[in-house]
C-alpha cells in the first residue's frame, strides 16, 4: 500500500516538475535573447558614432582582440577596418569615411582654436602655445619625423604642407618608395620640397625601411618628435 502511494505521488508530481523545467528553460532562453539584443544594441550605438553598422563595429572589436590590437593598440575603428579590409572596394570605403570624419574633427578644432585666440585678445593677456600648423599640441621643440605615403593619401599631403609651413627641421620618410631613389626624388619634386633646405639638412628625404611599422603604430600619416625619452608620436 505504501509503495502504491509513492508511485501515485510520483505520477502526480512528475507533470508539475516537467512544467517547472520547461518554464526554467524558457526563462533562460528569454534572458539569453535579451542579453544578445542588448549587446547588439550596444554595438549598433558604438558603430553609429563612426558611421559603421553594428556588425562592422563587432568585427573591429574582434580585430583589436587579435594581432592587430597588439601591433597597433588604440587604433580607431575606421583605420583598423581599412587596414584589415577584405577587398579594394572595402578599403576605399573606409578611407573615404575616415577622411570625412577627419575633416569634421579638424573643422571643430580649428573653430575652437579661433575662439581661443579671440578670447586671449578680449582678455588682454598673452596666449600660451596650444599647438602649431603641424598640429602638435605638446611641442617640445625637438626635430620631427614625418611618415607619409606617396600614393592615394590626401591626408599625407595636408600633413606635409602643415609641417613645411612650420619651417621645422624634419626627416621625411616615404613608406611606399620601395627603396627606389628615383621614386623618392620624383615625389619630392612633385611636392615642392625646398631643395635648399634639403642641402642644408634641415629637411632629409628617406626610405622608410620598416621604421613606420616600428614607431608609427599603424597610423598614416604620423609625426614623431624627438625628446628626452627618444621618439614619440606627436600628431597624426
Amino acid at each position: 500500500m505504501k509503495l502504491t502511494y509513492s508511485l501515485f505521488a510520483l505520477v502526480l508530481l512528475s507533470p508539475l516538475s516537467q512544467a517547472a523545467q520547461q518554464t526554467a528553460i524558457e526563462n533562460s532562453q528569454s534572458t539569453l535573447s535579451q542579453l544578445q539584443q542588448s549587446q547588439a544594441n550596444k554595438m549598433a550605438e558604438q558603430g553609429k558614432q563612426w558611421g559603421l553598422s553594428g556588425q562592422e563595429y563587432q568585427r573591429y572589436e574582434q580585430l583589436m582582440e587579435g594581432p592587430r590590437g597588439t601591433q597597433s593598440p588604440g587604433l580607431d575603428p575606421l583605420t583598423a577596418l581599412g587596414i584589415e579590409a577584405k577587398s579594394d572596394a572595402e578599403r576605399k570605403k573606409y578611407a573615404e569615411q575616415w577622411v570625412k570624419q577627419e575633416f569634421v574633427r579638424t573643422e571643430k578644432e580649428l573653430k575652437f582654436q579661433r575662439e581661443v585666440d579671440a578670447a586671449w585678445q578680449r582678455l588682454g593677456v598673452l596666449p600660451v602655445n596650444m599647438g602649431n600648423a603641424a598640429g602638435i599640441a605638446h611641442d617640445s621643440g625637438g626635430r620631427l619625423a614625418l611618415f607619409v605615403k606617396g600614393k592615394d593619401c590626401g591626408q599625407c599631403d595636408a600633413r606635409l604642407a602643415a609641417v613645411l609651413a612650420d619651417n621645422r627641421p624634419v626627416d621625411i620618410y616615404l613608406v611606399d618608395s620601395k627603396g627606389d631613389d628615383d621614386v623618392l626624388r620624383s615625389w619630392a619634386k612633385a611636392h615642392h620640397i625646398p631643395a635648399d633646405k634639403v642641402r642644408a639638412r634641415q629637411i632629409t628625404l628617406n626610405h622608410d625601411g620598416g621604421r613606420w611599422m616600428k614607431f608609427g603604430n599603424g597610423l598614416m600619416p604620423v609625426v614623431l618628435q624627438q625628446g628626452k625619452d627618444g621618439w614619440t608620436i606627436a600628431a597624426f
